[in-house]
């Protein structure tokens, strides 16, 4: 077996679907269309374009988007080297070059300056335009354009244009039901099965009283972290604690109440 190839078993095995993203997703690639993902924090969207990336055999560069993020960073600039002016392709140019899933990780937080240059990738051209380089590249059908972001939680000032989002195929992503959610804790630390499920009882609980708390709800990462120090030998309330109830707020009353929930739902469970 290739490294490729184990890569890709690892990837199928660690991936969980909600819905039948891996199906949209696998169509969107054969049609060359870009691809949006949305959903909660934490939902799986990072994962999944790994697992798309080892199962379509694409390799998959990452670009963590922020509020410095300019289309030179994307794209590249012209650099003093050695004496000379030498152009420095940026991580969305190598991408194309390689033919690789270029994987714009929370894309509101970018500057929409610094979105245009998407602009001709994400229609019938499929091209990047190097104005600086006076040159253009025609993405390959390898190539792939995958963005993703919370819609639920972000900031009022920092929302995508209709337009921009409409150059894109869509896949809403959600968390896992209780008991594949489950599945996943006791597949990625180990915990015994019933252990897990106290687990996602307890986040399903904070997630339901959503609307009373107004935080951003426990992700299936911070269950698995829990999981991790569970196995590492930490009490189940413990580690819910410090994995789940902690990184949700630093307001002491929505913390105690948070953790009567918890308490509820892991019970004695040391």
């Amino acid at each position: 077996m290739s490294a490729l190839e184990r890569e890709g078993a690892i990837s199928r095995q660690a991936y969980r679907a909600s819905g039948e993203e891996v199906a949209l997703f696998e169509r969107a690639f054969e049609q060359r269309l870009p691809v949006m993902l949305t959903g909660p924090t934490g939902c799986g969207k990072t994962r999944l374009v790994e697992h798309m990336g080892a199962r379509l055999g694409r390799p998959v560069s990452t670009i963590s988007c922020h509020d410095d993020l300019t289309s030179a960073d994307l794209v590249g600039r012209f650099m003093v080297t050695g004496g000379d002016v030498v152009w420095n392709d940026g991580p969305l140019t190598r991408a194309i070059q390689e033919g690789a899933i270029c994987y714009l990780d929370e894309v509101v937080e970018a500057r929409h300056d610094s979105l245009a240059v998407l602009h001709s990738l994400t229609d019938h051209r499929r091209t990047l335009f190097l104005d600086r380089a006076g040159r253009a590249l025609q993405a390959p059908d390898g190539f792939m354009l995958v963005c993703s972001y919370n819609p639920a939680y972000r900031s009022s000032l920092k929302e995508l244009k209709p337009s921009f989002r409409q150059r894109f195929v869509t896949v809403a992503l959600d968390y896992l039901q209780p008991e594949p959610e489950a599945e996943v804790l006791v597949a990625e630390a180990g915990i015994d099965g019933a252990v897990a499920c106290r687990l996602v009882e307890c986040a399903s609980s904070i997630r339901h009283a959503d609307d009373a708390f107004h935080l951003e709800p426990p992700s299936t990462r911070a269950l698995v972290s829990a999981a991790k120090m569970i196995a590492a030998g930490s009490s189940e309330l413990a580690a819910a604690e410090v994995c789940i109830l902690a990184p949700l707020s630093s307001d002491g009353a929505i913390t105690g109440a948070l953790r009567e929930l918890a308490v509820a739902s892991l019970g004695a469970a040391k």
